[in-house]
């Protein structure tokens, strides 16, 4: 699968236009913010200005361009093994340079320690193919599982963003299912677990 592919699947899994409250990003569409979209200068209007019109004129095009090369490209994607870049990059357009951090903390469980500053350059690359030589598939299901409890204790911290971790229904939501999707479905939670994973939140 090419960087293309990998983003058109990241944009059919963010969806539409959304302007919530409670979403640190403010106004989205097909997973890029109004924040990415003045940083960018992307004014779609034309009007000089670049506000929530300028949002909803985003295209699918438009997002995949944005995200191949802001998110994958940008951050050095890239030079990953194969199999992680998918879940490396889709976490890079949902939490930033978090995504990075979150890898390389986690290669240290894999005795391949690194600097952990949200930066892939040659440490962190070499330390990644390293540890998928060692762990292959598990690598990558370790990561999946890091992003989840990522978005766990976020969601710990923060009551007002529980409701992208846990649907109404009590049910495994948005953040929880995107992590999951990444993971052979050995390591995904039952709903019983998930259900006393979140119990403490009320």
């Amino acid at each position: 699968m090419n960087v293309d592919e990998i983003a058109r699947e990241i944009v059919a899994r963010e969806g539409g236009f959304v302007n919530d409250p409670a979403d640190p990003g403010g106004a989205t569409k097909y997973g890029v913010t109004i924040g990415t979209m003045r940083a960018l200068g992307l004014d779609k209007t034309g009007d000089g200005q670049i506000t929530v019109e300028d949002v909803k004129a985003l295209t699918r095009t438009d997002a995949v361009r944005i995200f191949r090369d802001k998110y994958f490209f940008g951050p050095r994607i890239d030079l990953l093994p194969g199999p992680l870049q998918p879940s490396v990059f889709d976490m890079q357009v949902n939490a930033g340079s978090n995504a990075v951090r979150i890898l390389q903390r986690l290669l240290a469980e894999f005795d391949e320690p690194v600097t952990v500053d949200g930066l892939i350059g040659p440490q962190t690359a070499e330390a990644a193919k390293r540890a998928f030589d060692k762990a292959g598939q598990y690598l990558v299901d370790a990561y999946a599982i890091a992003r989840r409890n990522y978005y766990f204790r976020l969601a710990d911290r923060k009551p007002r963003l529980r409701k992208f971790a846990r649907t109404r229904a009590g049910t495994k939501g948005g953040w929880i299912k995107r992590a999951e999707e990444f993971m052979r479905p050995r390591y995904r939670m039952t709903e019983a677990e998930f259900a006393e994973r979140v119990k403490a939140w009320g």
